[in-house]
């Protein structure tokens, strides 16, 4: 059974950086993996994935090179590097795996959310 768990969220100012982890349990190893997040009242977005293998990643259009996505298959865990924040990134951040090589921007090619961790970025 595949368990995701993020962590590193937490409250910052306009201007710094987090690090995010999501430990994978249950076959994540050979499964492309991204990040989504959530703002207040808004849809779950896609924030960027990986393949399997680390090729990519892809990101959105929206985070002009502020963000950075890695996997340590040994580890089973997807790491995003947020820098330069700003209070717009404020959300609750996702991870999630799905079959085939590519990242899906689509939120129904994944299934096995886990609880979200929340970024807060103040001005």
């Amino acid at each position: 059974q595949v368990q995701l768990a993020e962590s590193g969220g937490g409250s910052v100012q306009a201007g710094d950086s987090l690090t995010l982890s999501c430990a994978a349990t249950g076959s994540t190893v050979r499964y492309t993996m991204a990040w989504f997040r959530q703002a207040p009242g808004k849809e779950r977005i896609f924030v960027g994935g990986i393949s399997w293998d680390g090729n990519g990643p892809d990101y959105a259009d929206s985070l002009s090179g502020r963000f950075e996505i890695s996997r340590d298959n040994n580890k089973e865990t997807l790491v995003l590097q947020m820098n330069n924040l700003k209070p717009e990134d404020t959300a609750v951040y996702y991870c999630d795996r799905k079959t085939g090589r590519t990242p899906s921007p689509q939120t129904y090619d994944y299934h096995y959310w886990g609880q979200g961790t929340q970024v807060t970025v103040s001005s």
